[in-house]
């Protein structure tokens, strides 16, 4: 057990240690902010603050953590032991040359997110906003190698203190927009889908396909689930997550009518096989009501409580996004990522609780963020599925070296051959075989 002894024990500063040694590093901890305890404990122990002690690990504080206003901050990125670091601190005595946990801090409570900054046509905070963005750590599960060293650094004062090991994970997250490309949409939703066709050069060799579809002499190009459960039964051990959209049909939410039998014969069948979360719709983020009827119409059909989430265009605002799906009893979110760019938003990939800094308090809700998304390749970035697969290969074995679970987002239509999507089907593949086995390997004793 480490005994770890602050000045002064703010709700911040709790949140962190919990996160970094009871999430991260997995080890007991305990606080105290009584120095004569501190003093007389024959044990690890570490400091945490301006001051050092008389022994033990001392790491040198800046003022971030026992703040509980939300200001402008500079956080003064430079390099230390070839990683980005963050509020640097000048004390020789301090362990470390920077406050590694107002770092963690600054990053996990999406501290930017909650300051003026400029938003895109969706009203989303982009990457290119983002800190590490501009400073080119977006591709590095930053906060967990920050766990890390400072692992190193209590087992360098304390060599018989264990942590737990970590093992690498890989996470598949599909959101269902569209179950079907052609069948199930109804008369008018078809025939204007048809004169589309007609009337678009480059549409019209689709007619015939559409029209194959619907008489049933072709599988619809979207309807990929049985090869999506096909791929994971031949690789054992990798999770799976649904979030179907059960909106009202809108300018940005598109999806097949929730009352539709087949498409709800589809949700009832692929939860045999994996587990399901609401894809929170577009309308959703503007009349917060709709959560709770959409997650009522998916709980209703599944006849099981919804505690998972993902927002439709990954609309995300906080603390507003979050406290909303809190009060509809949403315990996951898996919205954490960005649309314009692969990389960590949160600067980890390991799941962690939500720290709303408006009212500096810890949630119930679990934050699980995902490093990439197959439409940032093929919308935002315009690159095809073989110039994104080393970009996932370097994603995969970020995850796998800091010892988590990398989570992906992807879509049913990506794995179709049509509207540009050639090649993601194999992009899909070589992801689920060299994560399979990355992750077999890493758990060779």
């Amino acid at each position: 057990m480490l005994l770890i002894h602050v000045p002064r024990l703010t709700n911040r500063l709790g949140y962190t240690l919990n996160v970094l040694f009871h999430y991260i590093l997995k080890t007991d901890f305990e606080i105290t902010v009584d120095a004569t305890i501190y003093d007389a404990f024959d044990g690890p122990k570490l400091c945490y603050g301006p001051r050092m002690p008389k022994d033990g690990i001392f790491l040198r504080s800046s003022d971030l953590l026992f703040r509980t206003t939300v200001e402008e901050v500079d956080p003064h990125c430079f390099i230390f032991k070839d990683i980005k670091a963050l509020f640097p601190v000048h004390n020789q005595a301090s362990a470390l040359p920077f406050d590694i946990l107002a770092s963690a801090f600054w990053c996990l409570s999406r501290y930017e997110e909650y300051l003026p900054h400029f938003t895109d046509q969706h009203g989303r905070f982009p990457a290119s906003a983002s800190l590490a963005y501009r400073e080119r750590f977006l591709s590095s599960a930053i906060v967990d190698r920050w766990a890390l060293l400072l692992a190193d650094v209590v087992r360098q004062k304390y060599p018989d203190v264990r942590f737990a090991q970590r093992f690498f994970d890989y996470e598949d997250t599909i959101d269902i927009d569209a179950a079907y490309c052609y069948k199930h949409k109804g008369l008018s939703r078809t025939l204007v889908g048809m004169g589309r066709d007609l009337l678009t050069v480059d549409r019209k060799s689709l007619l015939t396909k559409r029209l194959r579809t619907l008489i049933g002499k072709e599988n619809d190009p979207f309807d990929n689930f049985d090869y999506i459960i096909g791929l994971h039964e031949r690789h054992p051990g990798l999770r799976l997550k649904f979030f179907p959209l059960m909106a009202d049909y809108n300018v940005y939410d598109k999806p097949i009518g929730y009352l539709n039998s087949e498409f709800r014969a589809l949700l009832q069948h692929l939860c045999d096989y994996a587990k399901m979360g609401l894809h929170s719709s577009y309308a959703s983020q503007t009349n917060t009501a709709l959560v709770a009827v959409e997650a009522q119409r998916l709980s209703s059909l599944l006849h099981r409580k919804i505690t998972r989430n993902r927002n439709h265009f990954l609309l995300l605002s906080l603390p507003k996004t979050y406290n909303t799906l809190i009060d509809n009893g949403i315990l996951h979110d898996y919205t954490m990522g960005y649309a314009d760019e692969p990389g960590f938003r949160a600067g980890t990939c390991t799941p962690f609780p939500f720290f709303d800094l408006e009212s500096d308090c810890e949630t119930r809700l679990t934050i699980h963020p995902f490093a990439a998304m197959d439409s940032t390749f093929y919308y935002y970035k315009k690159v095809q599925a073989d110039a994104a697969r080393q970009v996932y290969k370097q994603l995969i074995d970020e995850a796998s070296q800091v010892g988590s679970v990398l989570s992906l987002l992807w879509h049913n239509q990506s794995f179709c051959d049509d509207f540009g999507w050639q090649g993601w089907r194999d992009l899909y593949e070589f992801v689920l075989d060299y994560s399979f086995n990355l992750k077999k390997a890493n758990r060779k004793p």
